[in-house]
């Protein structure tokens, strides 16, 4: 008789859980050693539910040498799986997959020279984990992060960015990252105040930014709620820029793994 197949998850502990607003928060969970993910990719985490499962995706915020995995998301009203995360405690348990997903990965860009990190809520996760990574800044020579939120409250990770200027690895670079944020329902020191779609074609997000855009020369990262990559994507094309495909090179990668 054959052995029965393998689990294809992990059970992971959680090892802290924080409340940002009542629909955003941030926890860590435990890391089996055989775990294995490039920045920019999603992990699915699960419970059991009844006799089946319930699985959702979520990007790494970690760095890829990270002991432990950290995540960043926002709390669906009435979404099966956020009634869980919303009752969620360290010491509990959650199921990981042992595999991760997705292509929001830069190292897909073969030429470029400047990289625009373009995310609305909990897009910027992946982003996070990517600027830990020292090869993402010895392969560009500027790089933009955006977030985009509704309320100036949303901005979790300014001093996150701000500190990448003392991070261990990549400190030596943090002079290339421009930051901006992006605040739509409010007026804000220092963001800006329309989406992302007109940001880009009034020339006000190259402006905050700091550095011009190009085809020769820029390329562009979304990820975030689908109606900005949509809708994003849809000007960028206007604009000149086109669809990065493994065999036709372009200027934009988006995450269309939610």
């Amino acid at each position: 008789m054959s052995a029965a197949p393998a689990p294809k998850f992990t059970e992971e502990t959680v090892l802290w859980v924080k409340q940002h607003t009542p629909k955003l928060m941030s926890f860590a969970i435990t890391r089996p050693k055989a775990y294995r993910f490039s920045a920019g990719q999603f992990s699915r985490l699960g419970y059991r539910d009844g006799e089946g499962f319930i699985w959702r995706a979520y990007s790494v915020v970690s760095a890829e040498y990270a002991d432990t995995l950290e995540y960043f998301v926002i709390l669906v009203e009435n979404g099966s799986m956020s009634k869980r995360l919303a009752q969620m405690q360290s010491g509990q348990t959650i199921l990981l997959d042992k595999t991760a997903f997705g292509f929001l990965l830069p190292g897909r860009f073969t030429d470029g020279e400047d990289l625009v990190m373009l995310s609305t809520g909990s897009g910027i996760a992946p982003f996070l984990s990517m600027l830990q990574q020292p090869q993402l800044w010895e392969r560009f020579k500027h790089i933009g992060l955006v977030h985009s939120v509704s309320y100036a409250n949303e901005l979790i990770f300014n001093q996150r960015v701000a500190d990448l200027g003392q991070h261990p690895l990549v400190a030596e670079h943090a002079g290339k990252l421009s930051w901006q944020p992006v605040v739509t329902r409010e007026v804000v020191n220092g963001a800006l105040n329309l989406r992302l779609p007109a940001l880009l074609e009034n020339g006000c997000l190259a402006e905050g930014l700091q550095f011009g855009f190009s085809a020769q020369r820029t390329r562009f990262m979304l990820c975030g709620n689908p109606n900005m990559v949509s809708d994003t994507f849809k000007t960028l094309l206007r604009m000149g820029y086109s669809m990065h495909r493994n065999k036709v090179p372009g200027q934009i990668i988006m995450e269309n793994g939610f």
